[in-house]
């Protein structure tokens, strides 16, 4: 038992060093000032309940078992990891993984934004991606709308009885999809297109998003299941306390 800590330790540590390595962008999530102060208030105010629910359940969670702060600050590392490494897309904005999937997967979508949240909060301060006015918006799409999208589909195949780790990419890769659709919701929401207005714009972001989206998507989907298959190698137990 000691052992499989001790490797779990090492594989968190590992996703702590590709934090401190990897390389600054000038990408972002959506940028400091792109949105309309109106759609940036009414994205906050959206995001409070869900944030509310998160810190509640994140306190059942580590009241059920303590042990599982371990995975829960790896599924944050993760988040950090995927979320940072970026590719610049439409203007104002950016594609990247999202590494959400993997906390909805484990602890369920509310406890997941309160994770979000806290990596896009660092990375508009530290990092320059993202902006505090903005932080409404792309808290909603990557740290609640994905998460949402991930567990139910995560929830419907494992009912189903499909595989587990074809379950776990399915769910990885479609949250990410869905994260940018939700993404181009929000901007073409506020930048409807002179001529065909929101659908014309929300047609031309998806189409952007796609080019980028769908490989980073896959690749995501990947990473999460090798992540689970590492935690189901050295932290079977944790992951019995989550009912995973």
């Amino acid at each position: 038992m000691l052992k499989k800590r001790e490797r779990l330790s090492i594989l968190a540590f590992a996703l702590l060093v590709l934090i401190a390595v990897a390389p600054v962008s000038n990408a972002m999530h959506i940028m400091e000032g792109y949105l309309p102060l109106t759609h940036c208030i009414l994205w906050m105010v959206v995001c409070v309940p869900f944030l509310i629910l998160g810190v509640m359940n994140i306190k059942k969670v580590l009241d059920n078992d303590r042990k599982t702060l371990m995975i829960l600050a790896l599924t944050g590392a993760f988040v950090f990891v995927l979320s940072s490494l970026k590719i610049p897309s439409v203007t104002g904005s950016c594609s990247h993984m999202t590494g959400t999937g993997l906390g909805a997967i484990l602890f369920g979508p509310c406890v997941t934004s309160i994770l979000g949240v806290i990596v896009l909060l660092f990375q508009a301060v530290l990092l320059a991606h993202g902006g505090i006015t903005t932080l409404g918006a792309n808290c909603f799409f990557m740290a609640i709308a994905g998460p949402i999208i991930a567990y139910a589909i995560y929830r419907l195949l494992t009912k189903m009885n499909v595989n587990k780790k074809v379950t776990v990419f399915v769910a990885a890769f479609l949250g990410d999809l869905g994260t940018y659709c939700v993404t181009s919701i929000q901007l073409a929401a506020a930048y409807p297109s002179e001529v065909g207005g929101f659908g014309a714009s929300l047609v031309k972001f998806l189409g952007i998003f796609a080019a980028t989206q769908i490989p980073l998507a896959i690749i995501e989907g990947i990473l999460t299941v090798v992540i689970v298959i590492a935690l189901e190698t050295y932290a079977r137990s944790e992951l019995r306390s989550l009912s995973f």
